[in-house]
C-alpha cells in the first residue's frame, strides 16, 4: 500500500483539477439530499436527479413526502430500480424523523444509520455533503479507486474507508471523497478506463492500465 505522501501527491493532482468538487445529485436541503442519496442506490446520480426534479418541489421536507403518501412518491420514483423498496424506507425515515428527530436530519452517524434504508455509506454522503464532515464514502467507484491505485487492499467498504481515512490529511479528506468518485465515474472506469487521458497515470501501477 502506499504511504500518505504518495497519496498527498495523487490527491494534489486531482485538486489542481478540480479544487471545489461537488456531489452531483441534486438537493435544496439536508432532507432532499438525504432521500437522493437512498435513491441513487443501485441507480446513476442522473436516473435520480431526473426522478426528483418534480418531487422535490413538492415534497422536500419529511411533513410533505408523508402527506404525499407511498403510491404518490412511487410515481415520481418509479423510474428508478429497486423503488418499491426505496419509497417504503423513504417514506419510513420520514415518519421517524417527523416523530423522533423534529422533522430535522441528525448530523451524527449513529442517529442517521438508525432510520430506514440508511447505512453507513448513505450517512457518511449526508455527513459529508451538507455537514462538512471529512468523511469517505465507499461506494464501488471509491472502492474500485482505492485498488487500482494500492490505497487499500481492504475486502470490505469499511475496510478500505479505515485504510484511506489514515492515508488522507486532514485538509484533504471531505474533498477527496468527490474526486475519487469523480474520477472513478469519469476516468477510471470499471471496464474501460480511460488510461491515456488519466492525469494520474504515471502514478498507476494497476494490472487493468490501459496503456
Amino acid at each position: 500500500m502506499r504511504n500518505k505522501d504518495e497519496t498527498t501527491q495523487i490527491v494534489k493532482i486531482f485538486e489542481k483539477l478540480n479544487p471545489n468538487p461537488q456531489c452531483e445529485l441534486n438537493f435544496c436541503n439536508a432532507y432532499t439530499l438525504l432521500v437522493a442519496v437512498v435513491l441513487s442506490a443501485q441507480s446513476t446520480d442522473k436516473g435520480v436527479n431526473k426522478a426528483t426534479a418534480q418531487l422535490f418541489k413538492i415534497a422536500d421536507s419529511p411533513q410533505k413526502m408523508l402527506a404525499l403518501g407511498i403510491d404518490g412518491l412511487k410515481e415520481h420514483i418509479k423510474t428508478i430500480g429497486l423503488y418499491n423498496n426505496k419509497a417504503k424506507s423513504i417514506m419510513s425515515l420520514s415518519q421517524d424523523l417527523v416523530t423522533k428527530f423534529n422533522g430535522q436530519v441528525p448530523q451524527n452517524r449513529h442517529d442517521l444509520e438508525s432510520l430506514a434504508g440508511v447505512g453507513r455509506k448513505t450517512a457518511n454522503v449526508v455527513l459529508n455533503v451538507w455537514f462538512n464532515q471529512p468523511t469517505i464514502a465507499v461506494d464501488t467507484h471509491v472502492f474500485r479507486i482505492a485498488h487500482r491505485l494500492n490505497l487499500s487492499d481492504g475486502k470490505t467498504p469499511n475496510e478500505v474507508e479505515q485504510d484511506l481515512v489514515q492515508l488522507l490529511e486532514p485538509k484533504y479528506a471531505k474533498n477527496a471523497n468527490h474526486w475519487f468518485v469523480l474520477f472513478g465515474r469519469y476516468t477510471c472506469k470499471a471496464l474501460k478506463p480511460l488510461c491515456k487521458t488519466c492525469p494520474i497515470s504515471h502514478l498507476c501501477n494497476s494490472e487493468d492500465k490501459r496503456i
